[in-house]
């Protein structure tokens, strides 16, 4: 039975382990590869025996380099930045690198208890053997510090900020308290901490002063130029299309070269060439939208079409991602129609299929 999405350092197993026979740099303790095979994993390059590392992050390499060094002292990485800049993509791959795991991860939502970052209890257990060692049930934070591994925590701004405090001793102290067992947990060297936070959605609670000094602070921005989006679009779709067995439309470029164009204007407020200033929609126009667009269209012209990407393929999921309020963001999408995309002939075709989905 084929799975849907491998984890990082399974997908990537040879590359890690290419990287890990031509490593000569000094590994920190219970670290795979030295820190600087750790960005070369995460930028790509090309190894002294020719073996080519594929490039996991797109961007600039002194954002990797420094995270990478934030784990080598005792200071904790957050990355930070607007929705869909890749914060969880780059903190699986770096604790697949570092630690050969990328699976101790605590997703942050509201519901997130301190239970689920500290421990908790079998209670069946605790219940006929009162507190012990064997009722404990560890959390992936806990089975981090005893392995000196990279635990992840995803999201959390979302979480409550007593839940997020929660955090302050480990980070600090690098131990874990267990008054009922009278004990505590202290870290093995290679344990850190990756979390991702960002400001846009509904429901952030800020992260206190206490908590963001235990933490590096690293922001991920948006791509810098199109030619860098278009390019992660590409890759992912060809992630995508290789998971679902869906052959490529060879025209598919064409498209995505105008939905990052469409995304970037409405994100930035003015168009490509700098000469009409636009409104920008409350949706956060990211990388990661663009891709599910594109894997919309690819979707629906495999299954409902001949196979090759038409316009009115991604009418129906470039829509969806632009307009989430239906009063505000409608009236801005239309605008942007009847203004800029209207006026482009050669955009005929997506103006008469966004326009009829509208």
């Amino acid at each position: 039975m084929s799975i849907l999405r491998a984890f990082a350092e399974q997908e990537y197993q040879q590359e890690l382990a290419e990287l890990a026979q031509q490593d000569t740099g000094k590994r920190p303790e219970n670290w795979l590869l030295s820190p600087q095979s750790v960005v070369t994993y995460l930028i790509g390059g090309t190894l002294p025996n020719g073996f080519v590392v594929s490039p996991k992050y797109i961007g600039s390499r002194r954002l990797m380099e420094i995270a990478v060094a934030t784990l080598v002292t005792d200071r904790a990485l957050l990355l930070y930045g607007l929705p869909g800049t890749a914060k969880s993509w780059v903190s699986e791959h770096i604790a697949a690198a570092v630690s050969g795991n990328s699976t101790l991860l605590i997703q942050g939502t509201a519901g997130t208890s301190e239970e689920a970052i500290r421990y908790g209890w079998n209670y069946a257990r605790l219940l006929s053997e009162g507190p012990s060692e064997s009722a404990l049930v560890t959390t992936p934070l806990l089975k981090a510090m005893q392995s000196g591994t990279i635990c992840r925590i995803e999201e959390m701004t979302r979480m409550s900020p007593e839940v997020q405090d929660t955090l302050i001793t480990v980070l600090s102290e690098k131990l874990m308290p267990i008054p009922e067992l009278n004990t505590q947990v202290q870290a093995v060297k290679g344990f850190n901490v990756i979390a991702t936070a960002n400001n846009r959605d509904k429901g952030v609670n800020e992260l206190s002063g206490a908590l963001k000094r235990r933490f590096n602070t690293v922001i991920l921005p948006t791509p810098a130029t199109q030619e860098e989006e278009v390019d992660i679009v590409q890759r992912r779709i060809r992630d995508f299309s290789q998971v679902l067995d869906m052959p490529v439309d060879k025209h598919l470029l064409e498209e995505i070269h105008r939905i990052v164009t469409i995304f970037r204007e409405l994100r930035s407020g003015v168009t490509s060439d700098g000469k009409t200033k636009i409104k920008t929609p409350g949706s956060t126009m990211s990388t990661a939208e663009a891709i599910s667009v594109v894997n919309s269209g690819m979707v629906l012209a495999a299954h409902f079409g001949d196979g090759r990407v038409t316009a009115t393929d991604i009418a129906s999921s470039l829509t969806g991602a632009i307009v989430k309020d239906p009063v505000q963001d409608a009236l801005v999408w239309n605008e942007y129609l009847e203004t800029v995309v209207k006026r482009r002939d050669e955009w005929s075709d997506i103006y008469r299929a966004c326009s009829e989905m509208a």
